[in-house]
C-alpha cells in the first residue's frame, strides 16, 4: 500500500493535491491498461486512476550502419516529400501543366535532399555512424488510484485476478 501526493495538474490550473493510493503492480504496460480496461467496464471511475511506470531506463536499438550513400537516399526521401508539398502548392495555382509542376517539385526536392543529407553526414567525421530507434522502457507499472476509492479498486481487481486464474 504505496501512498503519493499528486502536484497540479500540467496545464497550470491549480487544484489541490489528492493522495494516491497504488492497489496493483504489473510486469507490462498492456496488463495495467487491462486493469484499467476492466475497471472502466465495471464503472469505476476511472478519471481517479494512473498507470505510473517506474524503473525507467532508455533503451536504444541500433539498426545499421549509416553510410554517406544511405544519408543522401534518406535526404532523397525527405526531399521528395517536401518537394512534392511545394509541387502540389504550385501546380494548384498553376496554368501550365499542374503535372510536371508536381513532378518536378519531386525531383528537385529528393535532389536537394540528397546533397544536404550526404553533406550533413560527411560533416560529422565518422561520429554516430549508425541509425537507431530509442524507446523508455519501465521495469513496472503501478496502477494508483485516489485514496478514498482504493478499496472499491482493489476489490474489482482481486475479482480480475480471480477470474484470470479460472477460479471465477
Amino acid at each position: 500500500m504505496t501512498q503519493s501526493w499528486t502536484g497540479p495538474p500540467v496545464g497550470g490550473a491549480e487544484t489541490p493535491a489528492r493522495p494516491t493510493v497504488t492497489v496493483a503492480s504489473y510486469p507490462d504496460y498492456p496488463a495495467a491498461q487491462r486493469a484499467i480496461d476492466y475497471l472502466s467496464d465495471n464503472e469505476f471511475p476511472v478519471e481517479r486512476t494512473a498507470i505510473v511506470g517506474t524503473d525507467l531506463r532508455l533503451v536504444e536499438n541500433v539498426l545499421g550502419r549509416m553510410t554517406v550513400v544511405r544519408a543522401g537516399l534518406a535526404g532523397a526521401a525527405t526531399g521528395a516529400w517536401f518537394g512534392l508539398f511545394i509541387g502540389l502548392l504550385f501546380g494548384i495555382f498553376s496554368d501550365s501543366n499542374w503535372l510536371g509542376v508536381i513532378l518536378a517539385g519531386v525531383l528537385i526536392g529528393a535532389l536537394w535532399g540528397a546533397v544536404f543529407g550526404a553533406i550533413a553526414h560527411a560533416m560529422t567525421g565518422g561520429r554516430r555512424d549508425f541509425t537507431s530507434t530509442s524507446s523508455l522502457q519501465a521495469a513496472q507499472y503501478a496502477v494508483t488510484v485516489d485514496a478514498e476509492h482504493a478499496d472499491a479498486a482493489r476489490q474489482l481487481l482481486t475479482r480480475l485476478n480471480w477470474q484470470a486464474s479460472g477460479a471465477g
